[in-house]
């Protein structure tokens, strides 16, 4: 049998080419040898206002670059994290487990509040929710950055918090999938990881930006004072085109050293410019097939709930059994 493997992304903001080369593809490459569920985390996304017809479009705008990157939905499901109320139902019930000292540890909670007039529960509970989204489907592995390797220790916790009130009932994640994609960073700040949450037209390329646009954004990437690249000297912006460049064209270092050593910086833009433009126009052309054909992409979300709905369905009722809640058909404990 294979291992589950469970990651997500939030439909907010746009989705950019560090999504794409540091998580999408990596998807992509395991999803045939893991039972993959990759979910469109909705419910997170709400912990801050989104305009609800705003976020309407971006789910299914997520679902459709999903598709157009490479996912399979033969062997992967696709689903809304909202369209499966279990989701919510087991985050509740792992609220109720969970100490309020271990949350106010959380570093990211610390971050994003800081950036908020008025900071929701919602944003407080997210670790909880996340946890939820992992153990509901009982999944051994879960890919995630480092950003998120703190959530991730947490949802280990929780689960033997859980186990060891209540009885073994959650599978403990064990280990995390090495993050095999490319790190990129962005184009105005290459010091900071690449964000979708960022603002200024200068931060990111949108996997759907026109190649006017990429050209325009990779040409205002900041370098360094040298005259040219010199791979022994060269600051964070300069190494990141470079990241990006070799990402996209499998090129190997030796392959790198000697067809950039020495290239002037506006000819070095240039170049990853058009290998960005070139390779994200398949994708964008997949898009406007999938979101030609609204039907199809309702078909695959229902189906990728239906697959999962009785994993899900099975792990709440243990648990709410195992709480001593109300359940119509009592787990037996043979």
């Amino acid at each position: 049998m294979k291992a589950r493997v469970l990651s997500g992304i939030q439909p907010s903001g746009n989705l950019h080419i560090g999504n794409y080369l540091g998580a999408l593809l990596n998807w992509v490459r395991i999803q045939s040898d893991y039972e993959c569920v990759f979910c469109i985390v909705d419910l997170h996304a709400i912990t801050v206002y989104q305009p609800p017809a705003e976020l309407r479009a971006k789910i299914r705008e997520l679902a459709a670059l999903f598709l157009a990157a490479g996912i399979d939905p033969r062997q992967s499901s696709i689903v809304v994290q909202s369209d499966v109320h279990a989701h919510a139902e087991l985050a509740w019930l792992l609220t109720c487990v969970t100490p309020m000292g271990w949350l106010s540890r959380m570093t990211q909670f610390k971050t994003k509040s800081e950036k908020q007039e008025t900071v929701g529960d919602g944003l407080y509970q997210y670790p909880v929710l996340m946890a939820a989204d992992i153990l509901l489907y009982q999944a051994q592995i879960v890919p995630v950055g480092d950003d998120q390797s703190q959530h991730l220790e947490l949802t280990r916790d929780i689960a033997q918090r859980f186990n060891s009130l209540y009885g073994d009932t959650f599978a403990v994640p064990q280990t995390h999938l090495p993050q095999v994609g490319a790190r990129i960073m962005g184009l105005d700040d290459p010091t900071a990881k690449m964000s979708k949450s960022a603002e200024g037209s200068g931060h990111a390329v949108g996997l759907l930006d026109d190649p006017a646009r990429i050209r325009k954004t990779i040409m205002r990437a900041t370098t360094d004072s040298n005259p040219g690249v010199d791979f022994e000297t060269m600051g964070p912006g300069v190494a990141n085109l470079l990241t990006i460049y070799q990402a996209f064209s499998g090129a190997s270092d030796s392959e790198m050293l000697a067809e950039f050593t020495g290239l002037r910086y506006g000819d070095l833009k240039k170049r990853v410019a058009e290998m960005v433009v070139e390779k994200l126009e398949p994708l964008q052309a997949e898009y406007r097939r999938i979101t030609a054909d609204p039907g199809y992409l309702d078909g695959v979300l229902r189906e990728g709930r239906e697959r999962v709905e009785p994993i899900a369905d099975a792990t709440v009722r243990v648990a709410k059994e195992r709480m001593g809640l109300y359940t119509a058909k009592p787990i037996s404990h043979g």
